[in-house]
């Protein structure tokens, strides 16, 4: 039986009008709690409002789950006068410094990072898949750590910032680098020496606490799951789903691996390094270079393999055909950052971009 699954989405608070992201999400959070309980929360930055599925069993439980939960939030946010964008990056407003939520933890935060929070304004979608255990969930993410970049290729929607064109397709991705526990997560050789890089880095004050490990692939600091959190926020559920139903099959594929005792390819962090960044600049219609054999590969070429690893995973689920569907529409320009840049080009405003990602229409 295929392991529980679940996500967690951030969205913009924007103004109706000028469609600039507005610090409201704490008042938007209040209301959807009475429909979500504490599955809606607030983020650091007071743009952001964050909500999460329940454990589901099987994709169409989740998708019920990503749209009642995005409908929730939308309502909410009408009800404040204000309305969500699920986009990666703010596309309109005024961003410096970014007003930072009220509370503790934030303001520790504050004195921790400094003026990383400042630009901290970005929304992501974190994909969760039960484990039985820690040691589990690090072996999975050594074999997750190939495929990390033709996943943030087909995920990118974060080309805009601030009223301009970034020339990526994930520009999330690049203000989040800068974070020292960041991006691709290192190869560990067991749940022992996660602990210990973890416990060194607690040690020397590059983390606030274990909810400050911000690499793209991690056990879960709360949850028994592996949580991969590289992706930008989905512009639909659709999208959601078909994501995190992807990211099932590679965890489920990954740990036959382990159980087999296959051994995960290790490629170099510069390699890493690199082929995200260019996955982050072109998306799925850039070269980039494929880490498992350190060739360069079009990310095209690099999602049809991924579809071939994770098949056997996909069909004993029977997601095959929701997942190949979603995938190929992906392919034929229907990614996030690619939808963004048609809604741009339509009138040549970015009102335009901001309303085709409005939540309350996805």
């Amino acid at each position: 039986m295929a392991p529980r699954f679940g996500i967690e989405e951030e969205y913009f608070v924007v103004d109706p009008g000028t469609r600039e992201v507005v610090p409201r999400a704490p008042a938007v959070v209040r209301r959807a709690s009475a429909a979500l309980g504490d599955r809606a929360s607030t983020e650091l930055v007071a743009f952001l409002a964050e909500a999460k599925t329940a454990p589901c069993d099987d994709i169409d439980k989740l998708g019920e789950q990503v749209r009642s939960m995005r409908a929730a939030m939308a309502a909410a946010a009408a009800a404040e006068g204000v309305r969500l964008a699920a986009s990666g990056t703010p596309i309109l407003g005024d961003l410096f410094p970014a007003p930072i939520g009220a509370g503790a933890r934030y303001a520790e935060s504050r004195a921790i990072y400094r003026a990383l929070d400042d630009e901290q304004s970005i929304c992501s979608c974190h994909v969760h898949v039960e484990m039985p255990d820690r040691e589990r969930a690090v072996q999975v993410s050594n074999h997750l750590r190939p495929w990390l970049p033709t996943l943030l290729a087909l995920a990118a929607n974060s080309p805009y910032w601030a009223g301009r064109d970034t020339g990526h397709a994930c520009w999330r991705v690049m203000t989040w680098a800068r974070w020292p526990v960041a991006g691709p997560p290192p190869f560990f050789e067991s749940s022992a020496h996660y602990e210990d890089l973890v416990g060194t880095l607690l040690g020397c004050g590059a983390l606030m606490d274990a909810g400050t490990i911000f690499w793209d692939v991690r056990p879960s600091a709360r949850l028994p799951t592996v949580e991969v959190r590289l992706a930008d926020v989905a512009p639909s559920a659709a999208d959601a789903v078909v994501f995190a139903a992807l990211i099932r099959a590679l965890v489920e594929v990954s740990s036959a691996a382990v159980d087999t005792g296959e051994p995960p390819p290790d490629p170099s962090p510069e390699m890493l390094r690199a082929a995200y960044w260019l996955a982050a600049r072109d998306g799925l219609g850039g070269t980039g270079v494929d880490v498992r054999t350190g060739r360069p590969a079009g990310f095209r070429e690099q999602t049809g393999a991924l579809m071939a690893h994770v098949r056997p995973a996909l069909e004993a689920s029977g997601d095959l055909r929701t997942v190949a569907d979603g995938v190929r529409r992906l392919l034929a320009g229907g990614t996030g950052a690619e939808r963004q840049r048609a809604a741009y080009r339509r009138r040549g405003t970015l009102t335009d971009v901001v309303d085709a990602l409005l939540l309350a229409d996805r």
